[in-house]
């Protein structure tokens, strides 16, 4: 069994016991009911506010698993477009390697070229400072005097090599010029090449730099959905706790019920059975008073008829009978008022009676025999301190506040708002050491996060009287009290019954 279960027992039993001192056995499970239904009440206002919280931190860690597959979606994309980049600068390396090597080769053979033509200018310079030497024109050839088909001769051949060395100069510059576009095309290239790379690069750094911002927002998601997850199942341990608690209670008023309804049917039977003796005893007593008188009428009449005087003696003995028993009668009245006087306590005694509970302590307190009336408006505060919370205000960690939040010193007395009866005294998760007292009419008072209980389950407490000491347990950093005022289950603005 629980520490909460032992509690919940514990307090049920000492209800029982209180109740069954101060009141009829019918009356005092009535009673018992009444407060166990109300602590179910508060009870499961209390789930279905921890279910509330429950719902609304999943909603919000779904929408977070929703950001978060958003946002791993994101970083596979930018880790997809990185790889693609790699690869096109992979690429692009390649191509830059193989037109540095045509570069390279189309160099060596522009040199090659430039070597050549060299030769064949330093060839053709050399033919012509032969020519020049050895005097062979077109011009010597014609005005030479020679034979005229030697002239013709002579004239088709300078043709002849004219045109062959023009020819090879041609093919030379051709090739020359050929050379250096393809060198301008592979500088093109290159610096194609060069461009492509640099825009590529700077694409990759932007996306680079994406996928550590999404890489940021994903690890920080999941760390906030960690940590969502973690107050989810803390609300869960607490709802699971608190649905014990309420199993307990449903299972105690049920006894409870039972109990109320044989003590009932006990009752029932004992005054059947005690109505049908006394009407079998006045029946009996009837009888035989009718059956005396019908004698007395025959005896009067049959001695009547003998002779007059003993119907005069009859009736002096009959008078004399009842006049015998009228003064039994007396007697046993007057014995049965002196016994009455004796026992009556001396007014001492009364008083004496009076005062002890007074000088007892607390727990030996009753009830008032109406019952406690509720609560009422202008009560003292439990505790003097500023509020910190409202009612209806919203929670830090979702939800609102049934109560308020009042700050007060480590130790500080707690008291009791109005007279009623501790109904409930132990610790409770989320609470701390809670204590909770039924001021009659439905109503009940919440102490919550207190450093001590200073009353047990089944204790009678006076308006303005201590029951905890303040503090901040239950999880809680800063000392103060948790109040909270119930009417049928339901959460009230205390401050509708509290001054402010």
């Amino acid at each position: 069994m629980t520490k909460a279960r032992a509690a919940a027992s514990a307090a049920a039993g000492f209800t029982l016991a209180l109740l069954a001192v101060a009141t009829p056995p019918g009356l005092a499970q009535e009673g018992v009911s009444a407060d166990m239904a109300a602590r179910q009440s508060e009870a499961e206002t209390r789930q279905a506010e921890l279910r509330d919280r429950i719902d609304a931190l999943q909603k919000d860690i779904d929408a977070r698993e929703s950001a978060r597959k958003e946002a791993a979606d994101a970083l596979r994309e930018s880790e997809t477009a990185i790889s693609r980049i790699n690869r096109r600068l992979d690429e692009l390396a390649t191509q830059r390697k193989q037109a540095g090597g045509e570069l390279e080769r189309l160099e060596d053979a522009i040199v090659a070229q430039n070597k050549e033509l060299g030769v064949r200018r330093e060839e053709l310079a050399a033919q012509l400072r032969t020519q020049y030497a050895s005097g062979l024109s077109p011009w010597t050839a014609m005005l030479s005097g020679d034979d005229p088909q030697e002239i013709g001769r002579n004239l088709g051949y300078l043709d002849y090599v004219s045109r062959a060395r023009a020819d090879a100069l041609a093919r030379l510059q051709r090739e020359l010029q050929r050379l250096s576009d393809l060198q301008q095309a592979a500088d093109t290239r290159r610096a194609e090449i060069q461009k492509v790379e640099t825009d590529t690069g700077a694409q990759k750094d932007a996306l680079v730099a994406q996928q550590r911002t999404r890489a940021t927002l994903l690890a920080k998601l999941d760390g906030q959905l960690s940590a969502q997850r973690s107050e989810a199942n803390r609300l869960d341990r607490d709802n699971q706790r608190l649905s014990r608690v309420i199993g307990d209670l449903e299972k105690q008023i049920e006894a409870a019920r039972k109990a109320a309804e044989a003590a009932r049917k006990a009752e029932a039977a004992r005054r059947a059975e005690a109505a049908r003796k006394a009407a079998a005893a006045a029946e009996a007593a009837r009888k035989a008073e009718a059956e005396r008188r019908a004698q007395a009428e025959r005896d009067a009449r049959r001695e009547a008829a003998a002779r007059a005087e003993a119907a005069r003696r009859a009736d002096e003995a009959t008078r004399a009978r009842m006049a015998a028993e009228d003064a039994a009668r007396a007697r046993e009245a007057a014995q049965a008022a002196a016994r009455a006087k004796a026992m009556e306590p001396s007014a001492e005694e009364r008083v004496s009676a009076v005062k002890e509970p007074i000088r007892g302590s607390a727990q030996a307190t009753l009830p008032p025999a109406g019952g406690f009336k509720g609560l009422k408006s202008g009560l003292t505060p439990p505790v003097p301190g500023q509020v910190m919370a409202r009612f209806g205000s919203s929670r830090p960690e979702g939800g609102v506040w049934r109560g308020v939040l009042l700050k007060a010193a480590e130790g500080a007395p707690v008291k009791a708002v109005a007279a009623g009866t501790v109904v409930y005294a132990d610790w409770l998760r989320g609470f701390g050491n809670l204590l909770i007292v039924d001021h009659g009419e439905q109503y009940l008072t919440v102490y919550a996060y207190n450093q001590s209980l200073l009353r047990r389950v089944g204790d009678v407490v006076r308006a303005g009287e201590a029951v905890a000491a303040a503090g901040s347990t239950g999880g809680q950093v800063d000392s103060g009290l948790y109040f909270e005022v119930r009417h049928r289950g339901a959460p009230v603005d205390p401050y509708q019954f509290i001054s402010r």
